[in-house]
């Protein structure tokens, strides 16, 4: 590669971020690891002697296949906790019909499913089905990344590729599932405790992101007891899908975001519900417009 001054480089690089993110985020299925991938390997080709890449983005591919591995490995050597893997990205998208320019987050909360299934796999089997089955990334650079021959690297990513499509990606949500959120919400507007407990699973999970940390509350009973919580948001809200899953957002008079609730519905009850209000955390995603 043909050495160029600081600022032509930081250009060349910019040419090339979106698809490194595209790849990490691939692989750890987190947006803000995927972030800290690229920039790491910004830093390590601002210290490298440019003149000795031939191919500039092989080389990035290569380097983000490599971080991205090791935090995979990581990963499988000190598991998350379960608080932390409940606090995954939202994508968010209306019920009433995305606009145009939100087709693209309905492709990602459709990505989702298929990182779900990618979680089953081994740091090497997720990495070589990523580039190469996503990301056309020939075997033998593959193999170089994982410190394997080409064939080895082949072998990982058609066993990866039979696990997934053996995996069970979750299902699209049905009128029902709408309907028992609905219930829910009219039976905690209502104050109706009985009607709640008829719509909550008796072993629910609720998970609440707050700017203070994550509090899980456990059980249908101090689920619904705390019920009220759902009650003031009733006139500004609307319904959405979350990952994929029914819920709805709500916000303040002035427009700025209060909340986003997704509900996970099992043979009509609920399951789970995950509630975002940490003002934080909300800024991060990129919610539609109110209704």
């Amino acid at each position: 590669m043909t050495a160029h001054p600081p600022g032509l480089l930081a250009e060349a690089f910019e040419t090339q971020r979106d698809r490194l993110r595209a790849v990490a985020y691939r692989v750890l299925g987190s947006h803000a690891d995927a972030e800290d991938v690229v920039q790491e390997a910004w830093m390590r080709l601002a210290r490298q002697d440019a003149a000795s890449i031939d191919n500039l983005a092989g080389w990035l591919t290569t380097v983000v296949g490599r971080i991205s591995l090791d935090l995979l490995r990581s990963r499988t050597a000190h598991p998350v906790t379960a608080y932390e893997q409940e606090s995954a990205e939202f994508v968010v998208t209306p019920v009433d019909g995305p606009a145009p320019d939100e087709q693209a987050l309905l492709a990602d909360s459709v990505g989702l499913a298929l990182l779900v299934v990618l979680d089953s796999l081994t740091p090497g089997e997720r990495l070589a089905f990523v580039l190469h089955d996503m990301f056309a990334v020939p075997f033998q650079e593959v193999g170089q990344i994982l410190g394997r021959s080409a064939d080895a690297a082949k072998m990982l990513a058609s066993r990866a590729r039979r696990k997934v499509r053996a995996g069970d990606r979750p299902a699209g949500p049905g009128p029902e599932h709408r309907q028992v959120v609905q219930a829910f919400r009219a039976a905690a507007v209502g104050g109706d405790f009985e009607a709640l407990l008829r719509v909550l699973d008796p072993d629910v999970k609720l998970t609440v992101d707050t700017a203070d940390g994550v509090v899980v509350t456990l059980g249908a009973t101090r689920v619904a007891a705390g019920a009220r919580m759902f009650s003031g948001e009733a006139a500004r809200h609307r319904p959405v899908l979350l990952n994929g899953i029914p819920g709805h957002m709500s916000w303040r008079p002035d427009g700025t975001p209060l909340s986003v609730i997704a509900f996970t519905v099992v043979e009509d009850r609920i399951t789970r519900i995950h509630i975002v209000v940490d003002p934080a955390k909300l800024a991060s995603i990129q919610l539609p417009a109110p209704a």
